[in-house]
């Protein structure tokens, strides 16, 4: 590196069984990737191995054993060993696949490599794959892009390419990191599947203790390039030893969190607080009382479906992402938003924020006691509204511009909005930066220099920079390790505490919205299911879409380990829920208060 050699390995040993599952476990940066490059032999151009060994035995040539690391990571005898008896999924499969080529196409090429066959019968065998990870329509999906498909099927796509030519070991990295509770226990449920009929080795490199708990046999720890602790599943959680290994496990979000119990990251980070007065103003008793925060009334979002036809001409489908969609925030509330991809979330997120327009519905804010409708805001009236609601996005690295220094990157809504002059732009800068726990020294510092948390920090930063009442934060924590993830975490409900924010908080991760949630809306198809205060919800979800999200979670403990063997097929169909939950266009629904304060969508026939 420009600063000199750096170890990113050091005297690491573990040992892979056949048809045994490994666990790589770790924060970034400890080294886990690199094990797995250094197994496939595609290690960055200025990495080397410079001592140690990578033996290979293939059950099928009994007696053959290669050193993977003393022969030519570019030549031809690693070539028929990567992709043909040793495999990889990847963590994020649309940066990895090629936007360029078919999805039959991508998966078959790998086939045509390593195994010698007619063009028919590969193609015939690629549709078998994919209907073996669970594509419906194998041979439609043979002619689609990735960018045509859901993030889990993807995944799938990714899997059914790895496991084409039936290797002998699975390298996983993060494989379900950023999928849905539920899709991601179809595809652990899958790999599981898969191994047992093939007797194949599976290293799952993850930082989620609770796919873990669910997934290996073995477990290795890693930290700073070297293996901490290493052995069976169940002692490992069992009985930790290592005080990294401990404090990973006091790092996990769990549920039934008493009130003033907080998460414990590994490194703790103190926040800046001494010029809260600066940067807000608190809200006056009768403000809070006279109306709702954030008030929507009956939002609905519509799209035209073309279908394919004769000369591009075909008949038009009506797409609901949102459906009736009402709902009051309260103002200093923190508000979780569930579901899964493709439930309408991050479209519920765009309209509140003007980025589109919704198709019927209203959205009223109560500004300090003025209340605004903000779909009748425009030119000057809604840039001036705008420092009022802010958005956190999901990814902290594409959130950031990499042209940019922090000091630019915070100071940007300031300019844009002609708040100050320079000398105070600089000064408020400073402050959020020792407001989410960072040095004001590294204003001048690049997004490519900080780790995705630090960079996650400074999203957060720009975000209060105008002084919003209301964030809405679209999977804020997701791309971060358990560690960095309760450093956000704390320092969200801190600054909660603090300023008096309303928080519209979405995420996948159940556990993390029981943490940082007073009240949990539970989202499917575009509509409410149910909406209760979290303690109670995730205590006694009576709707049976929401008591399937909560049974798909994977806990850390081995007492409490997922049920693989159970059918989910109708989980987001509504028209295969039990009654009175069953939902179709033919039957009308509304919200039931079942329980004070704990609401449900139930159906009432108009027949």
């Amino acid at each position: 590196m420009p600063g000199g050699s750096i170890r990113a390995l050091d005297r690491v040993s573990f040992n892979v069984r056949e048809g045994k599952t490994l666990a790589l476990v770790g924060e970034s940066g400890s080294g886990k990737s690199v094990c797995s490059q250094s197994i496939l032999g595609i290690l960055p151009g200025n990495a080397r191995i410079r001592s140690g060994s990578i033996l290979f035995r293939d059950p099928a040539q009994a007696g053959s054993c290669v050193d993977i690391a003393a022969i030519d990571p570019r030549g031809p005898e690693i070539r028929q060993i990567r992709g043909g008896q040793i495999s990889i999924i990847f963590q994020e499969p649309m940066v990895s696949m090629s936007a360029m080529h078919t999805i039959g196409n991508q998966i078959s090429e790998a086939l045509f490599l390593h195994r010698k066959m007619k063009r028919a019968e590969g193609l015939e065998l690629t549709q078998e794959m994919l209907a073996l990870v669970g594509f419906r329509n194998p041979q439609q999906a043979m002619n689609l892009y990735p960018f045509e498909l859901s993030g889990g099927l993807r995944q799938r796509a990714m899997i059914a390419m790895a496991l084409i030519c039936h290797p002998v070991l699975l390298i996983a990295d993060e494989p379900t990191t950023a999928l849905d509770v539920t899709v991601q226990k179809q595809i652990l449920k899958l790999i599981r599947r898969l191994q047992a009929e093939l007797n194949m080795a599976v290293l799952l490199i993850t930082h989620d203790l609770g796919v873990v708990a669910n997934m290996a046999d073995e477990v290795v720890v890693m930290y700073h390039g070297r293996v901490v602790e290493k052995g069976p599943v169940e002692t490992i959680f069992g009985n930790p030893q290592h005080s990294y290994l401990q404090s990973l496990f006091r790092a996990v979000p769990r549920f039934n969190l008493g009130p003033e119990e907080r998460l414990s990251p590994i490194r703790s980070c103190e926040t800046g607080l001494a010029h809260i007065q600066e940067l807000y103003t608190p809200w006056a008793e009768s403000e809070r009382q006279q109306a709702p925060h954030l008030s929507i009334q009956n939002l609905s979002k519509q799209y035209l479906q073309r279908s394919s036809g004769w000369f591009g001409v075909g008949d038009e489908e009506v797409i609901h992402a949102v459906r009736d969609f009402s709902l009051d925030i309260a103002v200093g509330e923190s508000l979780g938003l569930v579901g899964e991809s493709g439930c309408g979330k991050t479209t519920l997120s765009k309209m509140l924020m003007r980025g589109l327009e919704p198709s019927s519905g209203s959205i009223f804010y109560n500004d300090r006691g003025i209340r605004r409708s903000l779909l009748e805001l425009e030119g000057r009236a809604l840039e001036q509204f705008r420092p009022r609601m802010q958005l956190v996005f999901q990814d902290p690295y594409s959130a950031l511009s990499p042209r940019m220094t922090v000091n630019d990157i915070i100071t940007e809504p300031l300019v844009i909005h002609q708040v100050g002059d320079k000398a105070f732009r600089q000064r408020r800068a400073q402050d959020l930066m020792e407001l989410v726990g960072l040095r004001p020294e590294l204003l001048n510092r690049y997004p490519h220099s900080f780790s995705g948390g630090q960079r996650q920090r400074i999203s957060i930063a720009r975000a209060l920079a105008l002084s919003p009442d209301l964030l809405i934060l679209d999977e804020p924590v997701s791309a971060l390790d358990v560690s960095v993830q309760a450093q956000i975490l704390n320092l969200l409900k801190d600054l909660q505490a603090e300023l008096g924010l309303t928080y519209l908080f979405i995420s996948h991760n159940l556990a993390v919205v029981d943490y940082i949630a007073e009240r949990v809306v539970v989202m499917c198809h575009g509509q409410i299911v149910e909406i209760a205060p979290s303690g109670e919800l995730f205590a006694r979800p009576l709707h049976p879409y929401t008591q399937a999200l909560i049974d798909a979670v994977p806990a850390p403990d081995m007492n409490q380990l997922l049920d693989f063997e159970l059918q989910e097929a109708g989980l987001a169909q509504p028209e295969f829920w039990p009654a009175p939950f069953t939902l179709s266009p033919h039957i009308s629904s509304h919200l039931v208060e079942l329980e004070p304060n704990h609401w449900v969508r139930m159906h009432t026939d108009e027949s």
